[in-house]
């Protein structure tokens, strides 16, 4: 097992500016006129139960350090605050303590200033004894009966495809075509966009399957992977919802609506029963995608990899808990993931955060969530995997990151990025390819 850290303030401010100039995240709006620095005491931002943390605050506007008063809470992650207070910035900077925690977890501090007019919000999380995160999801009973149940049922359905060369998306080096796969008698489908390499020779080419992150949409950027089609691999993008890619933007508003509206979107949708609940058909979705992939004849017939971002990385771990034809599994942030831990007082739980949905933790509805939370699918992957997520992440919490990480069993890395948000760079994308490309049988 490896786990790799991101540990000196040096390379976190460095990759701050980084942030800057090339990605979008809340902290760090693009062209920004105001940088916040935050420099918690331990430069790997961890710390021992029962240890307190105190925080550095800096605040620069054009890159010049400013005083003023910042207001700041602090409160266990994705929960209320439990203190307050303000605090002067000398030569713009301040201390920060920020208390502790009795029980493994993370802080967040959320701090705000207002200058010439204007307020600039930041927040900053430190974790306390994360390898000690437990989820609170527990695994039912019957839960493998249950999913072997519902594969054997799919699979009855024959492997039913169309393939059309697309190719706008076509380039010198890769062949790029639309995929309409049908994945039963009652006409669900998803479609896919399948990348080969160019002149791909049969039993060549690993394959990976790349679902989606979350939200009703279709797939916008093709060609944003396409380096792993231009490295020799076979990729498979899908979406979830049956959403031909091609249809124009007023055929897709329309649907979208119709799709994910109020407190009853998709991932709300027959939260009332294992059997109804919508994701179900998304998660055998995914398999009936490896089946789709490993039925060609370019694959190699050793590597199938999975590879995906927030509820991509949820599919990607949930994919390879249900296929154990799945040899590598590749995961940022995982959304779905210890999604009834806000049923328990003073515990954190993860996206879609159905605490803040009205009659969402019904003792029924939660108990449907077990069956579909990635930590009990996390603990039938066998596949060598690599997790990656950050510590300032509220869309997907820290705190349900290592409840995963901490469950998955078997040969695993991390790559943890303590200042990221609910995203990942170019570099730590095209760094994904790269780990599995090292680690093809």
């Amino acid at each position: 097992m490896k786990k790799n850290i991101l540990r000196s303030t040096v390379m976190t401010v460095m990759f701050l500016w980084v942030t800057l100039l090339g990605v979008h995240a809340e902290n760090y709006p693009y062209r920004s006129d105001y940088l916040w620095v935050t420099v918690p005491d331990h430069a790997d931002w961890i710390y021992q139960t029962g240890e307190k943390a105190t925080i550095e605050v800096q605040f620069y506007k054009y890159g010049i350090p400013r005083e003023g008063t910042v207001v700041y809470t602090v409160g266990n992650d994705m929960l209320p605050d439990d203190d307050k207070g303000t605090v002067a910035l000398k030569n713009g900077r301040a201390l920060i303590p920020i208390g502790t925690r009795k029980d493994p977890g993370f802080r967040d501090l959320r701090l705000k200033i207002t200058l010439d007019g204007k307020e600039y919000k930041h927040h900053v999380k430190v974790g306390f004894s994360p390898e000690k995160i437990r989820p609170f999801t527990q695994e039912p009973k019957d839960f493998k009966t249950f999913w072997d149940q519902c594969k054997t049922e799919a699979a009855r359905f024959p492997l039913t495809y169309t393939k059309e060369l697309a190719k706008e998306y076509c380039t010198d080096k890769i062949d790029c075509y639309l995929v309409r796969l049908q994945l039963d008698s009652r006409g669900h489908v998803i479609y896919g966009y399948l990348f080969y390499p160019k002149n791909a020779k049969k039993g060549s080419c690993p394959v990976v399957m790349c679902p989606p992150g979350a939200g009703v949409k279709t797939i916008k950027e093709p060609l944003r992977h396409k380096y792993y089609a231009e490295n020799g691999f076979i990729r498979f993008e899908i979406e979830i919802h049956g959403l031909n890619p091609t249809m124009t933007d007023e055929q897709f508003k329309e649907i979208s609506n119709a799709l994910n509206s109020g407190d009853n979107g998709y991932l709300e949708n027959g939260l009332d029963s294992r059997e109804n609940y919508y994701m179900k058909r998304v998660y055998l979705a995914c398999v009936r995608s490896i089946d789709l992939l490993t039925s060609l004849p370019e694959w190699d017939g050793r590597n199938v990899a999975v590879q995906g971002g927030s509820q991509g990385g949820a599919l990607a771990i949930v994919t390879a808990g249900l296929d154990p034809r799945v040899t590598l599994c590749v995961a940022n942030h995982p959304a779905l993931s210890d999604m009834a831990g806000y049923a328990e007082k003073g515990r954190t739980g993860g996206y879609p955060h159905f605490n803040k949905m009205n009659h969402m933790l019904t003792p029924e509805k939660i108990q449907t969530m077990a069956y579909y939370d990635v930590v009990n699918f996390a603990r039938y992957v066998k596949a060598v995997s690599y997790l990656t997520w950050g510590y300032n992440d509220d869309t997907c919490p820290p705190t349900t990151s290592y409840a995963v990480w901490n469950t998955l069993p078997g040969e695993k890395e991390s790559l943890i990025t303590p200042i990221n948000e609910h995203w990942t760079s170019e570099a730590t994308e095209y760094g994904h390819m790269e780990w599995i490309k090292k680690h093809l049988k």
